[in-house]
């Protein structure tokens, strides 16, 4: 049988610094991965795999799916010349695609984290 513990705030263990569980639950990163310049999962929390879409073109599957497709997403390159940018085009409640851009599209590993509500 599954058990529940149901708390309005959390303390360390000297009973300082409290924070409500809604800004811990709320807050959070909900997925983040480490992904090679071939989409491979170098590490990653909530996140299932990785596709190579193409050049540049990346796309990870969300283990469990966000609420809706409106999260925020953060992503870091591995640049080259620290003229790097990487984007997310699109963004669904199962998957996040992530394109890098230097100039033209390059095949880098990258960094991504997830921030939203969970379905």
């Amino acid at each position: 049988m599954a058990s529940e513990l149901r708390v309005n705030t959390l303390k360390d263990a000297s009973g300082n610094n409290s924070i409500a569980t809604s800004f811990v639950a709320s807050g959070s990163v909900k997925a983040w991965v480490l992904g090679s310049d071939a989409a491979a999962l170098t590490g990653s929390f909530n996140i299932s795999s990785g596709t190579d879409q193409g050049t540049g073109d990346y796309q990870y599957a969300i283990t469990n799916d966000m609420a809706d497709a409106n999260y925020a997403v953060t992503t870091v390159g591995t640049a080259q010349n620290n003229a790097e940018h990487c984007f997310n085009p699109a963004r669904a409640t199962g998957t996040v695609d992530i394109n890098i851009f230097d100039g033209s599209a390059q095949d880098r590993a990258q960094g991504v984290h997830i921030c939203g509500d969970l379905a």
